[in-house]
């Protein structure tokens, strides 16, 4: 029989997570819980419900609920957009490139598989700014956004395929206020269908080199 850890007097115990726990699976549940909710409304008794776990090994597993919307969040965005980001930065040609990181943003907003609308942009709707870590967090993943799509069009204009005039920095708030208003829109109902057109009708918005 091997020797008993021994442990110091009043020394907290945890128990931790079974050895059963999906992680993804769980991510997903408080996913779905916080996008019902909202980040503040959300009780620990709701998530560890959805979960299927108890209070210590969702403590143990995630460390906080600030800590576990970060991380439900990173899942969202690995899982529904990485590729789709990825994608439009390695496209050739701006237009399409743009073009079909729109049209992949109506499908994703759209989806009955995923949340409709976009977590980064509505999950920053219900936190107080007490909760500035969270806040801090989706602040920086939506700049993340803007710059990406910055860095993408001052590439255009380097390979000449946007005009050198081009107001790259303009037409990246212009780009990105779309896509958080797409979400938005997405929460209300809106088709993917009509996302789409607002997808063909953004090409008139670049500036593109003749």
């Amino acid at each position: 029989m091997p020797a008993r850890k021994q442990t110091s007097p009043g020394a907290h115990v945890c128990k931790g997570r079974p050895r059963t726990f999906d992680r993804q699976a769980a991510l997903e549940k408080a996913l779905a819980v916080f996008w019902l909710r909202g980040y503040e409304p959300a009780t620990m008794a709701e998530l560890c419900g959805a979960m299927e776990i108890n209070p210590p090994s969702l403590y143990a597993a995630f460390g906080n609920k600030a800590q576990l919307f970060l991380e439900a969040v990173k899942h969202y965005e690995n899982v529904y957009w990485d590729s789709t980001w990825t994608e439009m930065g390695e496209s050739l040609d701006i237009r399409e490139g743009l073009l079909d990181f729109f049209k992949n943003a109506a499908r994703i907003l759209t989806s009955l598989d995923v949340p409709c609308g976009c977590m980064v942009i509505l999950g920053a709707t219900n936190v107080s700014p007490e909760a500035q870590e969270v806040n801090d967090a989706l602040r920086e993943l939506r700049k993340e956004g803007k710059d990406f799509i910055l860095a993408r069009l001052e590439r255009a204009v380097e390979d000449g395929q946007l005009v050198p005039s081009t107001d790259v920095e303009g037409l990246a708030f212009t780009l990105n206020t779309l896509l958080e208003g797409m979400s938005l829109q997405a929460r209300d109902g809106m088709t993917r269908s009509d996302m789409e057109r607002i997808a063909e009708t953004l090409m008139a918005l670049l500036p593109v080199a003749r």
